[in-house]
């Protein structure tokens, strides 16, 4: 694919886009992004926004727009007739979108709020720039190369199209998964882009501030139990936390406030990889990974079941806290070179 309008033809009237579950920056700028460009530029076809609630930080993007739902409780479960079909599956086929575009996922199992409207379509297609991507979609456009799936969707889009809306949502959606520049993942074309997006005029500063740098102060303070419970593995060269869903009801802190956790594990001094891993239901952790140029976590993570970059990868696990840890650093220090 070349362009965006290559799958915005004139027959569409309806779109739905929908990112991965847990949505960052990257998942949430990105999908808004489309979506105000096919409002602004597309008027004729509706579109529809799926997303689980992101952290408050980037709630920004979705505010006052009532065409973002988190879930499929607006779509009717009978035919057109109002006689029950035969089951949820035929329902859904029958208020499937005329396209359904993916954004930021890179397996079935990671599509976060309408995943089984997204089975039930025919016409789908996959942006993204996970190396582990599956190619889930009928049409994908897969660019592992690139720092951002906000970075690919941009390229994709007419400039002259865009507005300061779209540009604050994929500048969001950059700086989200560059880490505002600091990663490796950041190309030339990175800042260049970042360069032409902020000429159309928004507050880019206070959104590094507001919905990357700044935390609250439950964060704050579960951010700082989570460096004390921290341990050293593999002669100091990997550094892990594993926390319990006990621990996490402590501090009052959910699924969208530990994002940042592994990220400042991973500035630890010495080490070459990061570990974090937290009860997402009772013996199941969700783990994220972060790595330096000498430790590849897309292999430790792929073979556990997940997958996603080089240097930045995530897994399910089940297992007590112990456990968990215990078989991730296992694997991760396979990859150690």
């Amino acid at each position: 694919m070349k362009t965006i309008a290559e799958i915005l033809t004139s027959d569409l009237r309806s779109v739905a886009i929908a990112g991965h579950v847990n949505p960052d920056g990257d998942c949430v700028g990105s999908c808004m992004a489309l979506a105000l460009y096919i409002r602004k530029n597309y008027p004729d076809i509706a579109v529809t926004v799926y997303l689980e609630d992101p952290r408050d930080a980037l709630r920004f993007l979705i505010k006052g727009r009532d065409f973002v739902k988190n879930d499929l409780s607006g779509i009717r479960l009978t035919g057109a007739d109002d006689t029950a079909a035969s089951s949820k599956e035929r329902d859904l086929r029958f208020y499937a979108p005329d396209l359904f575009v993916l954004l930021d996922v890179s397996t079935r199992e990671r599509i976060g709020a309408a995943g089984e409207l997204f089975v039930a379509s025919e016409n789908t297609v996959c942006i993204d720039h996970h190396l582990s991507n599956d190619r889930i979609a009928r049409i994908n456009h897969v660019c592992p190369e690139v720092g951002s799936c906000a970075e690919v969707l941009y390229e994709l889009m007419e400039k002259d199209k865009l507005d300061a809306e779209i540009a604050e949502a994929l500048y969001t959606g950059i700086i989200h998964d560059t880490g505002v520049f600091q990663y490796s993942n950041t190309r030339p074309e990175t800042l260049r882009i970042a360069a032409d997006l902020i000429k159309y005029g928004f507050d880019f500063s206070g959104i590094i501030y507001d919905s990357f740098n700044a935390r609250s102060f439950t964060e704050a303070r579960f951010l700082g139990h989570c460096l004390d419970k921290s341990l050293l593995f593999a002669g100091g060269r990997v550094i892990a936390c594993a926390v319990t869903a006990d621990e996490m009801r402590s501090y009052g802190v959910t699924r969208k406030d530990v994002g940042e956790v592994v990220t400042q594990l991973r500035l630890t001094t010495g080490t070459d990889a990061a570990v974090f891993a937290y009860e997402n239901e009772p013996g199941i952790y969700k783990v994220s990974l972060r790595s330096g140029p000498r430790c590849d976590v897309n292999e430790a993570a792929s073979r556990l079941g997940g997958g996603g970059h080089k240097k930045a990868a995530g897994c399910t696990v089940s297992g007590s806290y112990e456990s968990v840890i215990k078989t991730v650093i296992s694997e991760i220090e396979k990859d150690l070179s």
